[in-house]
């Protein structure tokens, strides 16, 4: 891909970006990522996986406004309708369009192109570690989620059997499976580098809530009947 072509699909990729957790540095992290990972592999389409990379996140505004809708299948239909609009050719707006459409966290709808793949890895990878913390924190904020919630005996859940969303819950529901989801071996090895500082993470926040919340209650309830 050469810089007129890059300068033209990363233009229209800033025009997309407006969620601040997956804003225009995650892309770039992305791409990095999946270049990182690319070095590792034979016979990859670099033009196909740049522009993959710089397009993926760009139905993230549909999904934010229609929870219904999803972002990596909007992402791909909008990235491919660009890319014939500017003179792309068909089979390589095609590859692009399934790249996208497969890079999402999703069983139903598996990466199948070894683009697609490091796309997956390489968008995986930005959620992990200390960096998958502090995006996830950060989109909990947008969409006012809580940090963690209640069991029915008062407790801090530690978000394995929640329902409801919460830090804790996409935790455990996602952020500590990812690691077992990697299709590369770069991408694996370059997770698994990152896993302590996640697990370190929620393991201490989850102490420190629990013990507050606990010994909290307990000092309250001991305050109240001393002033009965």
């Amino acid at each position: 891909m050469n810089k007129e072509k890059f300068d033209l699909v990363e233009s229209y990729m800033l025009q997309c970006m407006e969620d601040s957790a997956h804003d225009k540095e995650h892309v770039y992290r992305v791409l990095y990522n999946a270049l990182r990972i690319a070095a590792g592999e034979d016979g990859v389409d670099f033009d196909v996986l740049i522009c993959s990379c710089l397009l993926h996140d760009i139905g993230r505004k549909e999904q934010f406004e229609n929870a219904n809708i999803c972002h990596a299948i909007a992402g791909g239909e909008k990235a491919y309708q660009f890319l014939l609009g500017n003179g792309f050719p068909l089979d390589f707006a095609q590859n692009v369009k399934e790249c996208i459409q497969s890079h999402r966290f999703r069983k139903s709808n598996p990466p199948q192109s070894l683009e697609a793949k490091i796309l997956f890895d390489a968008d995986k990878l930005d959620v992990c570690g200390a960096l998958g913390i502090a995006r996830s924190l950060l989109y909990v904020g947008i969409v006012s989620e809580p940090l963690y919630s209640l069991c029915p005996d008062g407790t801090v859940s530690d978000g394995k059997y929640d329902e409801e969303p919460s830090f804790f819950h996409e935790y455990k529901f996602k952020l500590e499976k990812l690691y077992d989801c990697f299709y590369t071996e770069t991408g694996k090895k370059l997770a698994l580098n990152r896993r302590k500082a996640a697990v370190d993470f929620y393991e201490n926040i989850y102490r420190e809530v629990s013990i507050s919340h606990r010994e909290g209650q307990e000092l309250l309830q001991k305050q109240l009947l001393e002033n009965q």
